[in-house]
């Protein structure tokens, strides 16, 4: 799922950072271009040649990147569907398997197990499903495509890069569509930059290594500015008076100034007073309420859909003790081809909610609550059937 990720730079010299990527047309000549940059950035020009020698463009690649429909379901659907009772009791089970590892990470890193945990259950199952598509063929068809060439040529090129040092076959390597490997489904420019050799055998084994995957996963978690010892996420109750302009990411205030405001936790207390967080309404006044503290802007560095950062930061709390959320009774919300017509709508009334693929992400929210504001509604970031309708 890491499929619509993550930041972007590469571990090779800066001339091969600047230069453009171009994609698209023959796919030989793409891959003579992609071989030359890499000897031009210092790859070994018999490593670069036998990398691409037996690159194949890959067709279910493409299906799958233009069929992720999933995205489009709403909070509380999504994450029903990604959390059970099965995976919460095998992740409990996992943490107290790997507690030497969590426990390093938690005094090295800062970072709690049920982070990571939630990661290593969403991507993978716990490992057990970490993809059957040829790594290297996989890139190379993404980064060919036109759609996103910006993001996956630099991690073609990673590739490559480990495959001159002898830690990538490009015959057998294999993991998720878009290119991840390993049970946290990391990309090859983040095997490079933050691969950790969890176990001391000598090697980062991100496929069969558990301490491996778990320590390679909280090392760039890390770098993606975690805060250690901090919260992420916490379910709260809101006031009925409550501005519901001052909710979205957009708005942060102190935690002392939201329990001023009547904003309280669900369960137990607010964190440290003086945080910054924002409150957040996936599906609008009627459904769930949490505080976003810090941290949770970090998982969107791991994933950009806002549905499954939240799943995943709340599935991460769950495992950390918190109760099931109060799903409350939101209003109904738009399906895919209704979403679609609503981000038509609000583009052509000037705002930027990037690509119209049905999919309620932060640019679209940030839509909906500025249209919500100009007609006098409540502003919640939750599109009805009645927006689309008076717009």
């Amino acid at each position: 799922m890491r499929a619509l990720i993550l930041s972007l730079a590469l571990a090779l010299p800066a001339p091969a950072l600047a230069q453009t990527a171009p994609c698209g047309g023959d796919f030989a000549a793409f891959l003579d271009g992609v071989r030359a940059e890499a000897v031009a950035a210092g790859i070994d020009p018999q490593a670069a040649q036998s990398f691409v020698a037996g690159l194949r463009p890959d067709p279910a690649v493409l299906r799958a990147d233009r069929g992720q429909g999933i995205f489009q379901a709403p909070f509380i659907e999504f994450s029903r569907r990604l959390i059970s009772q099965d995976r919460l009791d095998r992740g409990r089970r996992k943490a107290e398997e790997w507690d030497a590892v969590f426990d390093r990470i938690q005094t090295e890193l800062g970072i709690a197990p049920g982070v990571l945990l939630a990661f290593w259950a969403f991507e993978t199952d716990y490992g057990a499903v970490q993809g059957e598509f040829n790594t290297a063929n996989a890139l190379a068809t993404l980064a060919h495509d036109c759609r996103r060439p910006g993001l996956f040529r630099p991690q073609l090129l990673a590739a490559m890069q480990l495959h001159a040092r002898g830690e990538f076959d490009p015959a057998t390597t294999r993991g998720a569509w878009a290119g991840e490997i390993g049970m946290v489904q990391m990309l090859p420019r983040d095997i490079l930059e933050h691969g950790t050799d969890g176990d001391g055998d000598g090697q980062v084994q991100l496929k069969t290594s558990v301490p491996d995957a778990l320590m390679s996963g909280a090392a760039m978690l890390s770098s993606l500015g975690w805060r250690p010892r901090e919260p992420w996420l916490q379910e709260v109750v809101l006031p009925a008076d409550l501005d519901l302009r001052l909710t979205g990411l957009e708005v942060t205030r102190s935690v002392a100034e939201w329990e001023r405001l009547g904003v309280s936790a669900r369960q137990g207390a607010l964190d440290d007073g003086r945080l910054e967080a924002s409150v957040i309404l996936p599906q609008g006044r009627g459904g769930p309420a949490f505080l976003a503290y810090p941290n949770f802007r970090v998982f969107f560095d791991w994933n950009q859909s806002f549905t499954y950062v939240l799943t995943a930061a709340y599935f991460a709390t769950r495992l950390e003790g918190a109760p099931v959320y109060d799903a409350g009774s939101p209003q109904p919300g738009l399906d895919g081809a209704q979403m679609k017509a609503l981000q038509q709508r609000l583009q052509a009334r000037g705002h930027d909610v990037g690509e119209v693929d049905g999919i309620l992400g932060a640019g679209t929210r940030a839509a909906v609550r500025a249209v919500q504001a100009d007609l006098g509604l409540p502003v919640d970031g939750w599109p009805t059937p009645a927006l689309l309708l008076a717009l």
